[in-house]
């Protein structure tokens, strides 16, 4: 077995342990593999053990990928940080986006999304920390975003993202994604019909899941450490 089909197996049981810990079914957990900086060869070591979902952060990096893995019917996620000017690449190729934080960015997509496409699966991402370097909406204004998002053709509002401030503390990591839960609860008591909490990564996805978490997104725990370099 190779390393990445191992180190997708542990994530898999950690996924299912946690999940069984909150009374849930492992079911309700989608595992995103983060294959953003690591090479297509990656990629086709995840899919050969069999992970059908990933997620990328650099628009031109994930569209390559995507290109390359047309044949295998790949579900392909953007999760970073999205500019007005990158747009239609995402809406061309992507199956979901994680990180709407502006409804301009939103409209874009919107426009741009080809009409012989299913509608590209959204959520809109929540700067819960509050820090200046995350991207994501005030929580107070996640609301209204969603609903002018949710009327836009071409996408699917889908539910929620969000990236914590990152802490080793068990405590500390749950409380920030149940900030999340209770917003998700307040917009589907609105009345849209959301699904989905994108929330967790390698070192916090125990607490994610506790939480809520219907998509973790894991990168680490499956390719290893990055190199930025």
């Amino acid at each position: 077995m190779s390393a990445i089909a191992s180190n997708l197996q542990a994530v898999r049981a950690r996924i299912a342990t946690a999940a069984k810990a909150a009374g849930r079914s492992p079911e309700t957990v989608q595992l995103l593999a983060v294959s953003k900086t690591w090479p297509l060869s990656c990629v086709l070591e995840a899919a050969a053990a069999g992970q059908r979902s990933f997620g990328e952060n650099y628009v031109q990096e994930g569209v390559d990928k995507i290109v390359e893995t047309a044949a295998r019917r790949l579900e392909w996620h953007f999760i970073g940080p999205l500019q007005s000017n990158k747009t239609r690449l995402v809406a061309e190729r992507f199956d979901w986006v994680h990180s709407i934080e502006r409804l301009k960015v939103a409209e874009r997509l919107s426009a741009q999304r080809p009409a012989y496409l299913p509608p590209l699966h959204v959520c809109v991402q929540v700067n819960v920390s509050g820090e200046s370097s995350k991207s994501g909406c005030a929580p107070d204004e996640t609301r209204a975003l969603c609903e002018a998002v949710s009327r836009l053709p071409g996408l699917r509002l889908r539910g929620l993202m969000a990236i914590p401030e990152p802490t080793d503390d068990y405590a500390s990591q749950c409380l920030p994604f149940r900030q999340v839960r209770e917003i998700y609860n307040r917009i589907q008591a609105a009345g849209l019909p959301l699904d989905t909490l994108s929330m967790g990564m390698s070192h916090d996805l125990e607490a994610a899941i506790a939480e809520g978490a219907t998509i973790v997104r894991i990168g680490t725990a499956i390719f290893g450490e990055r190199n930025y370099a």
